[in-house]
């Protein structure tokens, strides 16, 4: 019995020694960003339900805490639970500001469907999970934790560098959106040489890193509702027409049609660098369509998700409503289709296009909201020199991609504006994986802290020429 009793004894004491994976091993400035990052993660900032203005109120506590100035932290309220927290870390004026850029609202997220509460901050297997652990309170936490630490350390670098978190970026028309409030309303605030923002992920194959994007260029967001009319009539008349079924069949129409591939400066950079990495199959069809080449040879770029995203423009049905009574024929069916493109594309060609593949008067193409164009940021030298060199200490091998992103960011606001906006984060995930928008979000815990190290050597370099750190 005493035997078993002292096996009993170091089994509970070898499990416990591996739990949690990470307390024993963190620094204090690691342990300093995992609180940040727990407390914003669990902060519910949601459209419905959620409070913008308590989290910029919450980070806004952290910066003064950390060491910024309370006269250069101001919370802005663009109205009932929707606020915005802007931050300067002042430097010598040499050079103009860099902005950092991070939305701290989040998608709806249902308990009922997740394994866990998405507003609990969870830590299991190696890896953060939540909403919002990547999208994008990673990188706001990140840059909270960032800025009190260049505070502390007293760095003075060339330029102001602004944090800026921000309301409703995921929501594609709010009028609190905070980037577009921002400018609007306090411009002076957050006006910048460039900006860093989300958007450029670094994707992670077979568990290691393949890639590190820099996301120069972003889809242009326009929405149709597809909506057929009909007198209806009873269920039991037996006609075999309906407004369901005209509708269906223009689903299935639009479903079979691929718009055609079209690349611009960075999406041609792009698969010229990501090709000598793929495998032979998808290098031949990169290769293919680098020679403008069409046809079956491409297939395999198309039925690759993230492939086919950033060579076309894309059109999908992402809402249905028709019918009124179980018993009668529908008297209106319409269609919500998302359309995602590309910045180079005129948005009134892509209308026309559904109208042509659809080829059914009956069936109106309706625009919903006005799409915001997005002109792609230049290759930036500099801006690629610095990541390059950060990926080599950090990754060595791993390519760096310039990249244009298949949904939108607020990148789309600031480029408009006339401010360059990059997406780099060195965050690396799957993208079959990490459930960003979907259930069940994560990313892995070693790759977050990497991602906070790697952001924190970019902005010290890029906002001071003279002072470089490679910890």
């Amino acid at each position: 019995m005493a035997k078993l009793q002292r096996l009993l004894a170091a089994a509970v004491a070898a499990s416990l020694s591996f739990a949690p994976v990470y307390a024993a091993e963190l620094t204090s400035k690691q342990q300093m960003f995992r609180d940040i990052y727990k407390e914003l993660v669990e902060i519910n900032t949601t459209d419905s339900v959620g409070d913008t203005v308590r989290s910029a109120e919450t980070m806004a506590a952290r910066l003064r805490a950390g060491g910024i100035p309370a006269a250069d932290i101001q919370v802005l309220s663009s109205g009932p639970r929707k606020g915005n927290v802007v931050a300067r870390l002042r430097g010598t004026g040499a050079r103009r500001p860099l902005l950092l850029i991070a939305h701290m609202d989040v998608v709806e997220a249902k308990r009922e469907d997740w394994d866990f509460d998405p507003f609990k901050l969870q830590e299991s297997g190696g890896f953060f999970r939540a909403r919002g652990a990547m999208d994008d309170k990673a990188m706001a936490s990140i840059f909270v934790t960032n800025m009190i630490e260049y505070a502390k350390e007293g760095f003075k670098p060339d330029r102001d560098i602004i944090l800026a978190l921000t309301s409703d970026e995921e929501l594609s028309d709010s009028p609190h959106d905070g980037a577009h409030w921002l400018l609007d309303n306090h411009r002076a605030l957050i006006d910048a040489d460039f900006a860093i923002n989300e958007g450029g992920t670094g994707v992670l194959r077979n568990g290691k890193p393949f890639s590190l994007g820099v996301q120069h260029a972003e889809k242009v967001y326009q929405t149709y509702v597809l909506e057929v009319t009909d007198p209806g009539g009873h269920s039991a008349s037996g006609r075999r027409e309906s407004a369901i079924y005209r509708l269906a069949d223009a689903l299935r129409k639009l479903h079979e049609f691929d718009f055609p591939v079209g690349l611009n400066p960075v999406t041609r950079a792009y698969f010229e660098r990501v090709q000598k990495a793929e495998s032979p199959a998808m290098a031949n069809a990169i290769k293919a369509m680098l020679e403008g080449r069409t046809g079956e040879v491409l297939m395999p770029l198309t039925l690759t998700p993230n492939y086919n995203a950033v060579i076309r423009t894309t059109c999908v049905a992402t809402l249905l409503d028709g019918g009124h009574a179980e018993n009668a024929l529908p008297q209106t069916a319409r269609a919500t289709v998302n359309c995602r493109i590309l910045p180079d594309q005129p948005v009134a060609d892509v209308e026309r296009t559904l109208v042509r593949v659809i080829a059914d008067d009956k069936v109106k193409v309706i625009p919903k909201g006005k799409a915001v164009l997005s002109p792609p940021s230049p290759i930036d030298a500099d801006i690629m020199r610095n990541v390059e060199g950060i990926a080599a200490e950090m990754w060595p091998g791993v390519p760096v991609i310039p990249t244009m992103a298949g949904g939108y960011t607020d990148s789309r606001w600031l480029r408009n504006a006339g401010i360059k906006s990059y997406g780099v984060s060195g965050l690396f995930t799957d993208p079959l994986t990490v459930g960003t928008h979907g259930l069940n979000e994560q990313i892995g815990a070693k790759e977050l802290y990497d991602g906070k190290e790697f952001l924190y050597r970019l902005v010290k370099r890029l906002a001071a020429s003279s002072q470089t750190s490679t910890r």
